[in-house]
């Protein structure tokens, strides 16, 4: 039988600073995201698709909190900033990065561009991943580019049409529905949306009128700041 090593009570004890204070390095460089969305189940479940298929390592090194309230452009923003608060008090720590996403729908114009201009304003800035005028354009930007002002009700029969051209069947759109981020990656493209988005920015470049710019999104730069994550990890 192989005998066992006694350890010295002062170099176990050494052993267990040392072990205590690795397991605080972890916790303590650990970043921690919050995305607030206005919808309670349309965007949550988009990003949370994304989530689960983050690798491992940045879930461990990474805390992303999703959140669905159901408050919409200053409400939104006033309970982003109320589950902070509650964050800091509840850990003792910042937040390392805050998103907020909202539509333009029918809200006023000035409330919405308010909105964001407080999270420009914000101290670290608030991110902020709008869309004029629904979150359906960021996920029609995957299939086509299109420059029109449409209404939001035009989305989703374009949405539907596209869909069931590449599907060759017929696509109902589900607005609460899990699969969607399943269903782009399948029979869309990320980075071509991505590139759309860009493409639309760049015609409101140097406008601060946001509410006027239609289309227009800003969901890609999150999707960015998601993706660069990744690349950190094996940077």
């Amino acid at each position: 039988m192989a005998r066992k090593i006694k350890i010295p009570n002062h170099l176990q004890k050494s052993l267990a600073r040392g072990n205590n204070k690795r397991k605080i390095d972890i916790r303590t460089k650990r970043k921690y995201y919050l995305i607030v969305c206005e919808g309670e189940q349309t965007e949550p479940n988009y990003f949370e698709a994304i989530k689960e298929r983050l690798p491992k390592g940045v879930l461990t090194s990474c805390h992303i909190e999703i959140e669905g309230t159901g408050k919409n452009t200053e409400s939104l923003l006033d309970e982003t900033i109320r589950l902070m608060g509650k964050w800091h008090e509840e850990t003792g720590r910042q937040i390392d990065k805050v998103w907020i996403v909202f539509d333009r729908d029918s809200f006023d114009p000035q409330q919405f561009n308010n909105a964001i201009n407080r999270c420009k304003q914000s101290k670290p800035e608030i991110g902020c991943a709008w869309s004029n005028e629904a979150f359906e354009l960021w996920y029609l930007l995957h299939l086509i580019y299109f420059d029109n002002a449409l209404r939001r009700t035009e989305y989703q029969r374009i949405l539907e049409e596209q869909l069931s051209k590449k599907m060759e069947q017929p696509f109902k759109y589900a607005k609460n529905s899990k699969e969607m981020f399943s269903i782009l990656a399948k029979y869309g493209d990320l980075d071509f949306a991505i590139n759309n988005a860009f493409r639309l920015e760049k015609i409101w470049e140097g406008q601060t009128d946001y509410a006027n710019h239609k289309p227009c999104t800003k969901v890609h730069h999150l999707i960015v700041e998601l993706q660069l994550l990744v690349k950190s990890l094996y940077s």
